[in-house]
């Protein structure tokens, strides 16, 4: 079951709303991440006719699945209406590209409509998952498939080790282990998930430049039970000085526990689509 504390749904749209305009300029790892998700759709067999992508943001990887797919419709879905805003504005968009703010965990479009859901670094952002995958299974074909990353209990690990120096209110966001996720996919009715993990570390010169970046990229806490008012100056500094501690080669490591997965909807009586991996 989802244990995390739930995320305040307003606090999440506003964050990233006000990330828009900034936000491809330090999204490195959700790049990278996304574009690793890109390279193993190379080993399925499948000509979607309609993709989701949930979480779209500022609609790099909407145009991309519209370029590799080149007759399909594509979907960009997200909760904050200027991220959608900033997707709109990228050149090359086709006529078949459709833009929808809305909630992963109550998605505006219709029953067996799409072929393929892209989803990359949103499920965490999600406060209850099986509501999530039930609805993943809702809109998803028979046959159709689930692409998805989002981040594992490790990350952030040294921010939160950090803060714990302060107080015990909770400063970083909980995040589900992959057998959590493959678990939630199985109630929801979703078929053969497969999970995988990697690891990255980011580096910086300082906590603040992190935490500066979490900021712009919209990645801020939005517990519901999250403390509440500004943090002091000698809080701050408290949990700047736990984090110097992990200094290591004149930088500080920032963690992040990557967790991929893929699950298909339930197959049709003879359909063969698998992934085909080398």
């Amino acid at each position: 079951m989802d244990t995390r504390t739930t995320l305040h749904k307003h606090s999440l749209r506003t964050a990233f709303d006000r990330a828009a305009e900034r936000y491809d300029e330090v999204a490195v790892l959700q790049r990278e991440v996304g574009e690793r998700i890109m390279q193993r759709l190379e080993y399925v067999r499948i000509e979607p006719a309609t993709i989701l992508d949930v979480g779209a943001g500022t609609g790099v990887f909407s145009q991309a699945l519209s370029r590799r797919y080149g007759k399909s419709r594509v979907l960009a879905l997200d909760l904050a209406p200027r991220m959608l805003a900033q997707a709109r504005r990228r050149k090359g968009w086709f006529s078949r590209q459709g833009f929808v703010c809305g909630d992963a965990e109550s998605l505006p479009i219709a029953d067996a409509s799409i072929d393929l859901i892209f989803s990359n670094f949103t499920l965490q952002w999600c406060s209850e998952l099986d509501r999530t995958f039930a609805e993943f299974r809702r809109v998803l074909r028979p046959g159709g498939l689930l692409m998805f990353s989002t981040l594992g209990p490790d990350t952030l690990k040294e921010l939160r080790q950090s803060w714990r120096a302060v107080d015990d209110a909770p400063h970083v966001h909980d995040f589900l282990d992959m057998h959590d996720i493959g678990d939630a996919l199985l109630r929801a009715g979703l078929c053969d998930p497969v999970m995988d993990v990697e690891n990255f570390t980011l580096t910086y010169p300082d906590a603040m430049q992190l935490m500066r970046e979490l900021k712009i990229i919209g990645a801020h806490n939005a517990a519901m039970h999250r403390k509440q008012g500004l943090t002091g100056k000698g809080e701050l500094k408290k949990m700047l000085a736990a984090y110097e501690t992990l200094r290591r080669d004149g930088m500080l490591p920032a963690s992040y526990e990557v967790v991929y997965g893929h699950a298909w909807g339930p197959l049709a009586a003879g359909n063969d689509i698998r992934l085909q991996f080398p």
